[in-house]
């Protein structure tokens, strides 16, 4: 019984190691931000409020499509329970896009209602914006998407690869 369960805890490692090596490849960068650095102010409610320039690579070869949520999970708990601000969700981007220009971010949704992205604006202090990139091994377009939880659900199960980058936005005064 213990050999069973070595080999048991044994194939759920490799198969574990192999969904990381997957995964290594995708990358999502910026050429206007570092990872964990400041986001200029042209791409906020501060200024145009355009989209940043965002760069993929990587996607697995085994990818159909690729999907992007730009969240804000530092929101005061007064203004939004969940603490969570969607600012971006778009899928069915080409497994082989080489990401976004500044300012073509016309496709998707945000929280706010409206189409495509929405620059940052925190209320309060300096918030962190995730901008996760995810290779999935289907299309979504059969899927009736209207926010975060229904982009969830229509992932499950089909996430091969993800990356993450983080920019930093504190409102001018």
């Amino acid at each position: 019984m213990a050999y069973r369960c070595w080999v048991v805890a044994g194939l759920v490692s490799v198969a574990a190691a192999v969904a990381t090596l997957s995964a290594q490849g995708l990358t999502i960068t910026s050429p206007a931000f570092a990872n964990d650095g400041s986001i200029p102010a042209k791409y906020t409610c501060d200024g145009a409020g355009v989209n940043p320039p965002l760069v993929f690579s990587g996607a697995p070869a085994a990818a159909k499509s690729l999907a992007l949520i730009v969240e804000d999970p530092d929101v005061p708990k007064n203004l939004k329970a969940d603490g969570f601000f969607e600012h971006w969700l778009i899928w069915d981007i080409a497994p082989d896009s080489k990401g976004f220009a500044e300012g073509a971010g016309k496709g998707g949704i945000n929280e706010s209602g409206s189409t495509g992205f929405m620059g940052p604006c925190p209320p309060d202090r300096e918030h962190r914006y995730f901008f996760k990139l995810f290779a999935l091994d289907t299309k979504l377009s059969g899927a009736k998407i209207s926010s975060k939880a229904d982009l969830d659900k229509a992932m499950a199960g089909h996430v091969i690869g993800q990356a993450e980058l983080v920019g930093l936005y504190n409102k001018q005064k």
